[in-house]
């Protein structure tokens, strides 16, 4: 479960926004986890593969305290992560109870992992905050896990925001949010990508000299026909 350095650094180079647009174009649509907001203004945009965790509704036997200790846990989860993954955490949306708290983010932070992700809220927000760990989440809530949540595995298919995410798929998340490239598509996407963001970089500088958008957004032949020119004289 590895991305190369290039692979990485190509996709660092790409919003997220357009990696939407470039799926949408392969017929994939729902790819953007709903709900995983930025934790903290001017986090950077990361890029790793995907380390996922399973959350399933609360069951007084299983979603208890002692739980914490289990084979199956948070703990045991967080110690199985490798460096540069991205944590997804599937919570099913419930916004009242914290799957990760300081002491947990504290830990990922200093295994290396690059960010948290989770259609779920986080506990103790100045600890959090403390540990530079980057975190996507819906929100804040004090109280544990446990009071709404059992978790229940690891590295398996879950359901984030709404999207279905599988271990080892490629995650991009920024300012717009998290979107999941799946591992089948990874280079298509990287071939098609950075031509997407360089063709709209260029469909900015010809609205910023005033070109009317029919014609130019989507572009007709005789635009791309000045793109082509454009890019053969760079």
């Amino acid at each position: 479960m590895s991305l190369s350095k290039d692979a990485i650094e190509t996709l660092r180079g790409v919003s997220t926004a357009t990696l939407t647009t470039v799926l949408l174009k392969k017929g994939l649509r729902n790819v953007w986890i709903r709900g995983a907001k930025p934790f903290r203004a001017g986090q950077p945009r990361i890029v790793g593969p995907a380390f996922t965790l399973r959350f399933v509704p609360a069951r007084e036997d299983l979603a208890t305290p002692a739980s914490w200790g289990s084979p199956i846990s948070t703990r045991a989860a967080i110690e199985d992560m490798p460096e540069g993954c991205v944590a997804v955490a599937g919570a099913m949306g419930v916004a009242d109870a914290g799957i990760f708290g300081d002491i947990l983010c504290f830990r990922m932070a200093k295994k290396g992992v690059s960010a948290l992700i989770t259609d779920g809220v986080v506990r103790d927000a100045a600890g959090v905050l403390s540990t530079d760990l980057p975190v996507w989440s819906a929100g804040i809530a004090a109280p544990p896990s446990v009071a709404g949540l059992t978790f229940v595995g690891w590295q398996e298919p879950i359901g984030c925001g709404g999207v279905a995410v599988m271990p080892g798929d490629t995650i991009v998340v920024d300012d717009d949010g998290a979107v999941v490239i799946p591992a089948a598509l990874l280079e298509e996407v990287l071939a098609e990508a950075p031509e997407q963001e360089a063709m709209e970089a260029w469909i900015m500088t010809e609205v910023d000299r005033g070109v009317p958008l029919p014609g130019l957004y989507p572009m007709n032949e005789e635009t791309k026909k000045r793109y082509e020119a454009f890019k053969a004289a760079r």
